[in-house]
């Protein structure tokens, strides 16, 4: 038992500050927090002063224990004067009892009675119970409120107001009458401010709270319905829609719970009066848009009604304000993730596996919960395994409500209320991967704007802006997963994978990347990565043939980006190619080369690079001649072959003047890197400048970074350090931009040289160290170490070392944004 707490006949005083949330909303955070601070040193003040005891404190609500009413009655009046002119105003109620004490504090209904009375008064306001108003000095001014219902206590309470202020009628008993849900709320706290600033600040009759299916629009809706309860004298309900399949009924679900005298509108109107009532109606998309009039009609008729409607799909009436519920943010999903989970296994904990598991779930709410149940039998790693098949892997409980017993479940739902056109436009768009622009949905599913427009109101389809500034269309994994089964049955599945992999052709074709081109824009790619990757999928298994024209399409990203997997893909397509065209074979071999150059592959790279030549020459592609003849040069720079560098880039730029742009643009590099082997380094900034310049004026920029970066190493060279950090951060910045992580290595390593010599070995060593580690995992990083290295080989000051292997645990873009100042 607590020796400080009073025992046997005991007075309870309840606090709480009246209209908490909305204050939190007009003074901002900071002000609140220090307008709170300030009311709990008051409270505490006048409660020490009374000989009263602190039994606990929740946010703004204070429970504390006097061993008389007379004092408890005196700390009440000292609180509510000491606060009278600041913002923060608050109830208080008092009770007297004789509670249990206990080890933890007090126990008895006479602790929830004192708490349910505070619970009915307002701002400034002091309430007390019959058993407290005769202990009380006769002098002190009581007012007789009469006879009141304490919500959860059977029978009437005759109530006694302190202090003779003016206030309204006492707030309805049990006027919160929302479900009690089984495991706490986690996240959405952004979330919840903003629909709290929103209702504030346009009041709108119809809040609807729009998601796809396991967003927790209804777990949200509840949680705001709680917060805005303050401001709901006429009280708060939940009305579940879900059940229901005709509209008409839905006026009568809405009567029944404000307990109308009959289901129409004039009842709902006498019921409601003038004090403001919420009403959450819960899942209302079954019943649209038949149900959008009756809700419509109701908000309008009755002034003091507020809708709070959770749907897949808004009402499209006025009044209407449209709230679409994003997933969880990173965070606040393994959060949510690890809390349920430890139900079942105690030992889960936040991990790089668990925020993988989590993104794979899209971060939705309910296939984290279904998914944190599943942990009781499989640990995170193996549930992120068996996520193939993650709708069926994904089951909930027994007892769990029939629309989101399965992940499939909750999105079969949604797509019962589709028409043919729109289940038929739906599972087309399970083809495309990582979403599509409107000009790609139309080339490949014919898709209407009215149709594409509706599975955009119904949440299975969202819309965001693309790394090219276009807007796109895209489905949530788990959501497109079930599309991806509609596709599978459909009669033109074939036909629409076709469609999709000839306009992935078309878009790497328009992203200029073979080596006829020079505005090449590798961004074009970026864009629709996943995508290529799933019509290369398609065409290795259906049209090999075609894989491979898309492959060459894609000559320069491969180069760039990921050359070991475009050395797999071509010899994949090879493979099951058999017999193709010379002119066909003679491109493939020429990116084969490319990208076996790049991955350290030199003997293969030479070999492909001949045959891919010889072709080339038998055709007269004077063009491919003088590509090849490039490729060969550069093997040749590489081995400090100057003659025949020499041979083969003159005959390369003779074969390209005036024609081949690129070529000829790409061949001064090759010249600056023969004069620097000739010790002119004049020579060698000048032409390199000039690769770099042409590559500019082209729109070359995949070319114009590399050459930005030679620019930085020969800056460095000179002893200009403010001319190589310039021309160094140039490079980055579009590496960054078209994703080059093998360019961006090289730059870093030489931005680490840069800070070197200047004497910043944090910096120095930070990046070296990212780039280090990187390297580390390139084939050709042990040949190129000590050309990028230079004197950061030989460093070995403590600082260094320490920020190296700070260093070290970046990835390469966290260290191209340090670089930056980012």
């Amino acid at each position: 038992m607590r020796p400080d707490l009073p025992s046997g006949t005991v007075t309870f005083l309840f606090t709480d500050v009246e209209g908490s949330t909305r204050l939190l909303h007009e003074l901002g955070p900071e002000s609140y927090g220090a307008a709170l601070g300030e009311h709990r040193r008051l409270l505490r003040d006048a409660v020490a002063a009374s000989g009263g005891v602190e039994v606990d404190t929740q946010g703004d609500a204070f429970f504390v224990a006097f061993p008389t009413a007379e004092a408890a009655a005196t700390a009440a009046l000292a609180t509510s004067e000491a606060l009278g002119a600041g913002p923060i105003r608050v109830r208080i109620g008092l009770h007297t009892g004789v509670p249990t004490v206990t080890d933890e504090g007090y126990v008895g209904l006479d602790v929830h009675r004192a708490a349910r009375i505070a619970a009915l008064g307002h701002g400034g306001q002091i309430l007390v119970s019959p058993t407290t108003a005769p202990l009380l000095d006769t002098a002190t001014t009581l007012r007789d409120l009469g006879q009141h219902r304490l919500k959860d206590f059977d029978g009437l309470v005759r109530l006694s107001q302190l202090g003779d202020g003016e206030f309204s009628p006492l707030r309805t008993p049990g006027s919160v009458d929302l479900p009690t849900p089984a495991t706490a709320f986690v996240g959405r706290e952004g979330e919840l401010f903003a629909a709290v600033s929103l209702v504030y600040e346009r009041d709108p009759r119809v809040l609807t709270i729009l998601g796809p299916g396991g967003t927790g629009k209804t777990r949200f809706a509840i949680e705001l319905a709680r917060l805005l309860a303050e401001d709901a004298d006429g009280g708060t309900v939940f009305v579940s829609l879900a059940p229901l399949r005709d509209p008409a009924l839905v006026r009568s679900a809405i009567s029944d719970s404000l307990g109308a005298a009959a289901p129409d509108v004039a009842a709902i109107a006498a019921r409601v009066a003038d004090r403001r009532t919420h009403v959450v109606c819960d899942n209302v998309e079954q019943l649209l848009p038949a149900a959008a009039g009756p809700l419509s009609e109701l908000a309008a008729a009755v002034p003091a009604l507020r809708l709070i409607v959770t749907s897949r799909e808004a009402l499209r009436v006025q009044g209407e304000t449209e709230l679409d519920l994003p997933p969880l943010d990173s965070e606040e999903a393994v959060v949510l993730f690890c809390e349920r989970a430890r139900a079942v296994r105690p030992d889960v904990s936040a991990s790089e596996t668990v925020t993988r598991l989590c993104e794979r779930l899209d971060r939705l709410p309910l296939a984290l919960e279904l998914a944190a149940a599943r942990t009781k039998l499989l640990p995170p790693e193996l549930l992120l395994e068996r996520l193939g098949g993650r709708l069926d892997l994904l089951k909930g409980t027994r007892d769990a409500d029939e629309r989101h017993a399965t992940l499939r479940a909750t999105i079969a739902w949604s797509h019962d209320l589709l028409d043919d056109d729109e289940r038929r436009l739906f599972a087309q768009l399970a083809v495309f991967r990582g979403g599509c622009t409107l000009e790609s949905a139309e080339a490949v599913c014919e898709a209407k704007l009215d149709t594409l427009a509706s599975l955009l109101d119904k949440s299975l389809l969202r819309r965001r802006t693309g790394r090219l500034g276009e807007e796109r269309f895209w489905m949530l994994e788990t959501i497109r997963e079930f599309a991806a089964e509609q596709l599978e049955e459909a009669e033109d599945a074939a036909e629409i994978r076709r469609r999709h992999a000839v306009r992935m052709l078309e878009i790497a074709r328009s992203a200029r990347l073979t080596k006829e081109e020079t505005e090449a824009d590798v961004n074009v790619v970026l864009a629709e990565r996943d995508d290529l990757r799933g019509a290369l999928d398609w065409a290795e298994e259906n049209d090999p043939v075609f894989g491979l024209e898309l492959a060459v399409a894609l000559q320069a990203f491969w180069n760039s980006a990921t050359p070991e997997g475009g050395m797999r893909r071509l010899d994949a397509l090879l493979e099951r190619a058999g017999p193709i065209s010379p002119h066909l074979r003679a491109d493939v071999l020429c990116v084969y080369a490319g990208a076996a150059d790049l991955a350290g592959e030199d003997e293969l790279a030479r070999e492909t690079s001949e045959e891919s030549l010889g072709l080339y020459r038998e055709l007269g592609d004077v063009q491919g001649v003088a590509t090849i003849e490039h490729m060969l040069a550069v093997a040749a720079w590489r081995q400090e072959d100057w003659p025949r560098m020499r041979e083969l880039t003159e005959s390369s730029m003779a074969h390209a003047h005036g024609k081949f742009f690129n070529i000829e643009i790409s061949g001064y590099w090759l010249l600056g890197q023969l004069a620097l082997a000739d010790g002119d380094l004049e020579a060698a900034m000048r032409l390199t400048r000039q690769s770099a310049d042409g590559a500019r004026a082209t729109g070359w920029t995949w070319w114009e970074s590399g050459q930005l970066h030679e620019l930085l190493m020969l800056a460095i060279r000179a002893g200009d350090l403010d001319e190589a950090e310039q021309e160094g951060l140039a490079a980055l910045r579009i590496e960054i931009e078209q994703e080059n992580r093998l360019w961006a290595l090289y730059t870093i390593a030489g931005l680490a040289q840069v800070a070197l010599g200047r004497g910043d070995l944090e910096r120095a060593g930070v990046l070296w160290g990212a780039a280090e580690a990187e390297g580390g995992r390139l084939p050709r990083w042990p040949n190129e170490r000590t050309r990028r290295g230079g004197a950061l080989l030989d460093q070995d000051d403590p600082d260094f070392t320490a920020a190296y292997e700070t260093g070290r645990l970046l990835d390469i873009w966290d260290a191209a944004a340090a670089a930056l100042g980012d």
